[in-house]
């Protein structure tokens, strides 16, 4: 995860993500729910300018429910959905060199590993490598 969501995450983090992180212009939300229960979340950033065909997609998903394909599930189907109903070519996210099962769950969601940015990213004080994956729209089929 991305500094934009604190750890540990507060009742007033929360607050502050339904009222204004989640409203920013060009970024797509939603709540990941199992059994009726909130289980997570996912959602992307459209680029803008020369970037503005291409987006950075998160997701994070409770320990509890780690393990099961439902990150799989949720990326593809945001995925899917992206590339349905807006003009976006590429999605991209970047996973932490430490974050080995998030990095599976986008392989399994079709995404390739394009490249690895290295000492590029501070995360819990520790300088660290970040790996770039990607998926781009599908050709058209006539």
């Amino acid at each position: 995860m991305l500094d934009l969501f604190p750890h540990p995450y507060t009742l007033e983090d929360a607050r502050w993500w339904i009222e204004k992180g989640s409203q920013t212009e060009g970024r797509v939300a939603f709540a990941i729910v199992v059994s009726g229960e909130a289980a997570g979340g996912i959602g992307f950033d459209r680029g803008t300018g020369n970037a503005r065909l291409t987006a950075e997609i998160g997701y994070w998903l409770g320990e509890d429910c780690w393990g099961r394909g439902i990150a799989t599930e949720a990326l593809r189907a945001v995925t899917d959905w992206a590339f349905a109903t807006t003009d976006l070519v590429r999605i991209q996210a970047g996973v932490f060199e430490w974050n080995p099962a998030s990095a599976r769950v986008l392989e399994k969601a079709g995404y390739v590993l394009e490249g690895r940015h290295r000492k590029a990213y501070i995360k819990d004080g520790r300088t660290l490598d970040r790996l770039l994956y990607a998926r781009l729209r599908p050709p058209a089929t006539s």
